[in-house]
């Protein structure tokens, strides 16, 4: 997506950064694993065609990409830093988080007296995390990144056209239990059970 290309969300213990053209080989290394590709509903790719979606990617208006590094050391990063910087640049990939927008957004404001459609389809913004490298898992990632994103999306000036919260959602297989775990840490409800795809839909919910 445009409006990120040049963004990067610093947290306590990860940075999140555009997937640029310097990632693809890392990410097509991740995708080479069937595991990983079945927990992301992914098909696999050659690496040309990996540098292909990465170049799609960065101009698709409907989906938000970041790759997640993983801050290491006690170096100061600053709120405002460039992706190509050498403190971000050498950081280790872990994993990355999508959002996948659908439909025609209504304005937060806009959302508040309003039903959450516009001409009558329902806009939503899915959401999808991975963290790719197993050393780094269970280590409160996966978490911080969401929360990131979730800030980037939903809070005004952030994006250029900030989203409802009521509109994020996320869909993972029934037997994920961790993941689902993860999501409703985070104030999301289950509130699909699609059992034909065996996976289990969540909304988050500000009550």
């Amino acid at each position: 997506m445009l409006c990120n290309k040049n963004t990067v969300l610093v947290g306590k213990k990860i940075l999140l950064v555009p997937y640029r053209i310097e990632h693809v080989a890392k990410y097509h290394a991740w995708m080479e694993n069937e595991e990983l590709r079945t927990l992301t509903a992914s098909e696999p790719l050659t690496l040309d065609q990996e540098y292909e979606m990465q170049q799609k990617w960065q101009m698709d208006e409907d989906k938000l990409t970041f790759i997640i590094l993983a801050r290491e050391g006690d170096a100061f990063i600053p709120d405002t830093v460039n992706p190509t910087d050498s403190q971000v640049s050498s950081l280790p990939m872990v994993g990355d988080v999508n959002i996948f927008f659908s439909g025609t957004p209504l304005s937060v404001s806009e959302s508040a007296n309003s039903p959450p459609f516009d001409d009558g389809q329902e806009f939503t913004a899915e959401a999808e995390i991975m963290i790719a490298e197993p050393l780094y898992r269970r280590r409160g990632y996966a978490q911080e990144a969401l929360r990131l994103v979730f800030q980037y999306v939903t809070v005004p000036v952030k994006m250029p056209h900030s989203i409802p919260p009521t509109s994020l959602i996320t869909r993972i297989s029934d037997k994920n239990t961790p993941s689902i775990k993860l999501f409703e840490r985070l104030g999301f409800r289950i509130t699909k059970h699609v059992e034909v795809f065996e996976e289990v839909e969540l909304r988050w919910n500000a009550l």
